[in-house]
């Protein structure tokens, strides 16, 4: 079958595709930015890739007319804490509009479960997307699911978040709200299962776990798998405001998406039709059960997709190829430069940067650095990197964002996503005489930029000298 896989590069798109490959079946991915797509090359090499934004007007024969079956993986809710869901409205339309040029059969949209009356703004719009994609001359598949379970979701790097560091917890009463927690590996069973069945057509299906849990209940038995102490009290008087700070500077989720989830934590998620299970044959796991495999991803520095590095945990709204040209002019400039003896060591090491491995030198300042951005409502260093050697276009690594990595040439390029008064550049090449260049850009806004730089310069002097030289001569 010739499948269109939407939010290709999305936590779940990214872990699907390789699942549909395996089947044999022709895939076209369908992205805003061909380049951000986070897989390997040799999978790049199985597909086909178009690029479509479907908050914007449809563009005729963009998408092949050819397509048997479509995933419909595009969510907005962590963009805005206000008009996310006339996003997510937006593009259902658009996809429709895009759908009815081509001889699509099925499309298999994955939503949450919605079984209250008084729904959230998120949930509500989920159902909204449902509404609209039932319009559509297809055959739609609905798959209902709670919160997911797996290595690099947001609410499995929320609850690791919180339990790693918070033996004591003072929690909001939602904490006591039922939910449905079901792990990533049923996810894409169910989403592999439903594909051209046609048993599944018209229809949608909850999907959860084998437990239904309290998010306490969540949160005790992550800390009991890890072997961690946790006490945790939970107070009525607690805002939603104040939850949303509460997540936002203890763990590495965004405040929008914060606020977003805060929202939903209030209502009771839990799965009440069971019967794609039986369609389907499949068991789910319990909780427990997708704690372990998380685990088992992480420790093998397997993880494939993390929430963190699609551009909802970006403070930035706009798009980020306008940057990929360091600019001259107005900058101010760090120019740092050393011959490595060892070129191949010393650009693995750069690959390396960040995340639990550091900035070579001086960690301690670039930890203060992040814990002044995150109070002033930047990204903070929490969000580290998904891979430990691995970067891809793209990706968050603590608060820079990744916009050019060539290995081949020997240049990384990051772009800062911490709160500045201008912009800046960090980009590391190595030459073909072997000698690394590192260079510090930035474009300073008005008289608070420059006197910013000039504040930071001293530290920018030792710091940059340091992390260079530590890395051209393998120290940590």
């Amino acid at each position: 079958m010739k499948i269109l896989l939407t939010g290709a590069n999305g936590y779940i798109g990214v872990r699907i595709l390789p699942l549909l490959l395996d089947k044999e079946h022709e895939v076209v991915c369908a992205v805003r930015d061909e380049k951000r797509l986070s897989i390997n090359a040799s999978l790049k090499r199985q597909i086909e890739i178009i690029e479509v934004d479907f908050l914007k007007d449809p563009i005729p024969g963009q998408i092949p007319a050819d397509i048997d079956a479509a995933y419909y993986l595009i969510h907005s809710m962590s963009s805005s804490t206000s008009d996310f869901d006339e996003k997510e409205a937006l593009a259902a339309n658009n996809f429709n509009a895009y759908m009815a040029e081509t001889s699509v059969k099925q499309v298999i949209y994955l939503s949450g479960i919605v079984n209250e009356e008084h729904l959230s703004k998120h949930l509500q719009s989920r159902k909204n997307v449902e509404q609209i994609l039932y319009k559509g001359n297809y055959h739609l598949t609905v798959l209902r699911a709670g919160i997911i379970v797996g290595s690099g979701s947001s609410s499995f790097e929320i609850i690791r978040d919180l339990c790693e560091k918070l033996p004591f917890m003072i929690t909001p009463k939602w904490v006591n709200t039922k939910t449905h927690p079901i792990g990533i590996r049923n996810v894409l069973q169910f989403l592999i299962g439903v594909l051209n069945n046609e048993h599944c057509y018209d229809d949608s299906f909850d999907i959860g776990g084998a437990d239904v849990l309290t998010y306490k209940q969540m949160l005790e038995q992550y800390a009991k798998a890890r072997g961690l102490p946790l006490y945790i009290f939970t107070v009525p008087i607690m805002t939603p405001k104040l939850s949303s700070y509460w997540l936002y500077f203890v763990t590495s989720t965004s405040y929008k998406l914060a606020m977003n989830l805060v929202d939903s934590m209030t209502v009771e998620v839990v799965s009440k039709d069971r019967r794609l299970e039986k369609i389907l044959g499949i068991q789910p796991m319990n909780y427990t059960k997708a704690l372990e495999l998380a685990f088992i991803k992480i420790e093998q520095n397997e993880v494939a997709s993390s929430w963190k590095d699609s551009m909802v945990s970006s403070r930035f709204k706009r798009d980020l190829d306008k940057f990929i040209q360091v600019p001259t002019y107005g900058c101010l400039k760090d120019k740092q430069k050393m011959k490595a003896q060892d070129p191949k060591k010393a650009l693995q090491r750069v690959w390396a940067i960040g995340g639990k491995t550091g900035w070579y030198y001086g960690d301690w300042l670039w930890r203060i650095r992040g814990m002044i951005d995150k109070l002033f409502g930047g990204v903070g260093l929490r969000r580290g990197r998904t891979n430990p050697d691995k970067i891809y276009v793209g990706d968050a690594l603590d608060f820079w964002r990744v916009l050019l990595a060539d290995k081949e040439q020997g240049r990384l390029l990051l772009f800062a996503e911490m709160r500045v008064p201008g912009e800046a550049w960090l980009e590391f090449k190595m030459d073909d005489d072997n000698i690394l260049h590192q260079t510090a850009t930035f474009r300073p806004k008005g008289i608070w930029g420059r006197l910013y730089w000039y504040t930071m310069l001293p530290f920018h002097y030792f710091i940059f000298e340091g992390m260079l030289r530590n890395i051209v001569n393998n120290k940590e």
